[in-house]
Parts: structure tokens; C-alpha cells; sequence
């Protein structure tokens, strides 16, 4: 059995790690292995599933020898021969006996699928997902995308520039032309986190106002945030009370983004930066 686990990817995003084992499950059986309560302090939380195939694993409920356990254990399920619906649970202390010091109590619940079972495993382990409105297809918008699919949430990615978005999107993003581009904001999923970031300090300072014109209206964007010095923020400011918004709705703006004492100004920087705000939120 090691050698098999030690050839085992586990993938990091959690919808591309459904839609291979959803693949994989077409093909052949494996066993789902999914926190199903907890207590104390744990690895993971409860939802958390990984999929164990005969030579492969999928996902991961935390790492360590509760991980390695638990694979064993689905592993021995598999090879009785016999996929069926029944599902046990098996409860877990994270203490001397595991060589694990969280000191909580784990309970996973095993499960045999198969391929019949992929509708419905599409539906209970597809994760929730915040929305996200990105304005701006420059290189900051290119890396964050790369890095907000990775993580939960549902990107909109609104540009006004025809040709900016690449040919291939990660999954969970959607690409947006708007003409102008403030008109998108509108249409916005309620709850969105909105980035502000276009190749121009006008449509930047258009998205704005739209956005706490919504905001005022609605208030269902819990996060607006623009991106680049305090200076630009200053001067935006002054243009925004011009248009007769308030301190107090000026306030809900983020400016700078992204979290304190990262310095660094390349790309992939500021998306990492900006994408642990957003977690914050």
C-alpha cells in the first residue's frame, strides 16, 4: 500500500479536485472519506473529503497519520471487492496514539461510490463560493485570477477593452466585456467583492461611484477596494465627495488593497496580498 500512496496527487483547488475525482469515479470506484464532526482543535474542517482510488488520492482531510489512517483504512474497503451505498463512521483522537498534538477528536465518515453516484456527489460536495467582481484585465487581474480560482470564490472578470482576456480561463472564472465598464456593476451577484484595477484612473473612479452609488442603494457589496497608492485614494476621495458621496460611505472603500507589510509590487505579489484580504473579509 505505500508505494501506491506515494505516488498519490492530492490537488489544491476544491473544484478541480471534484472535477477529477468525478472523472476518475466515471472510470472506477473509490471510497469518500469526509469529516463529519469535530472536536477540539483539528486539521480540517467538517466537509472537508478526499477521495481514496485504488492508485490514487484525491482531496485531503487534513495530512498527517490521521490522513495516512484513514487511507488505509479506505484502502482495505476497496479491496473487499464488494461497492455499495453503506457508509460507516469512525471516530478519531488526535492525540499520542496518532502521533498528532491537536489534541481534538476527528469523526470521518466512509463511504464506497461509483460512477452511478456522480450526480449526486456533484451537488453535496460543490463548494460555496463568494462572489468576486474583478475590473481590469492587466497584469494584476491576470495574476489574481490564477490565484482567486484557486481559493472560494466566483470570479467576474469585466474588462472594456475588446481582446484582453486570455483564450483559456481557470474554472470558476467568467470574462465580461462592458461598454462602458461601470455598467456592469448593476448586474453584480449580491454579496460581491469588488476589485477595482483598469488600465485607467477614469473608469477606475467610474466603477467607484458606481459601485457606492449600489452600495448606497442596495448595500450588498461588502467589500469595494481600489487598487494603488494613498495619494491616488487622496485624489479620488476629493472627486467622489465632488459627486456628493459622504465620509461615512467613502469609508467602506478599501485603499491601498491588500494586507498590511507586504511590500513587494510585482503581479503575483499584490494578487497573493489581495486575495488574503479578501479571505479576511
Amino acid at each position: 500500500m505505500s508505494q501506491v500512496l506515494s505516488s498519490n496527487s492530492h490537488f489544491g483547488s476544491s473544484r478541480h479536485c471534484l472535477e477529477v475525482f468525478l472523472e476518475y469515479l466515471a472510470h472506477q470506484p473509490a471510497v469518500l472519506v469526509r469529516v463529519d464532526a469535530f472536536k477540539g482543535s483539528v486539521p480540517r474542517e467538517a466537509g472537508a473529503w478526499m477521495a481514496v482510488f485504488e492508485d490514487r488520492i484525491v482531496g485531503t482531510v487534513g495530512g498527517g497519520h490521521l490522513e495516512f489512517d484513514a487511507q488505509a483504512q479506505a484502502q482495505a474497503m476497496l479491496k473487499s471487492g464488494v461497492i455499495s451505498g453503506a457508509a460507516q463512521t469512525v471516530r478519531f483522537a488526535l492525540g499520542p496514539s496518532l502521533g498528532q498534538c491537536c489534541g481534538g477528536i476527528v469523526h470521518l465518515r466512509f463511504e464506497q461510490v461509483g460512477a452511478r453516484d456522480i450526480a449526486a456527489l456533484r451537488l453535496t460536495l460543490q463548494p460555496a463560493l463568494l462572489p468576486v467582481a474583478l475590473f481590469g484585465g492587466g497584469h494584476v487581474g491576470h495574476a489574481l485570477v490564477q490565484v482567486l480560482a484557486a481559493l472560494p470564490f466566483a470570479v467576474t472578470w469585466i474588462d472594456s477593452r475588446d481582446g484582453v482576456f486570455p483564450q483559456s480561463v481557470p474554472l470558476g472564472v467568467a470574462c465580461e466585456h462592458s461598454e462602458p465598464v461601470q455598467s456592469a456593476v448593476p448586474g453584480l451577484a449580491s454579496q460581491s467583492r469588488v476589485l477595482i484595477m483598469s488600465f485607467s484612473h477614469a473608469e477606475d473612479l467610474d466603477v467607484l461611484s458606481a459601485c457606492l452609488q449600489r452600495q448606497r442603494e442596495r448595500a450588498d457589496l461588502p467589500y469595494i477596494g481600489l487598487i494603488g497608492s494613498k495619494t491616488k485614494w487622496a485624489t479620488f476621495r476629493h472627486r467622489l465627495e465632488a459627486r456628493g458621496f459622504t465620509p461615512d460611505e467613502l469609508s467602506h472603500v478599501t485603499s491601498p488593497i491588500g494586507v498590511a507589510g507586504i511590500s513587494g509590487k510585482e503581479p503575483e505579489v499584490i494578487a497573493i496580498s489581495v486575495a488574503a484580504q479578501l479571505l479576511q473579509v
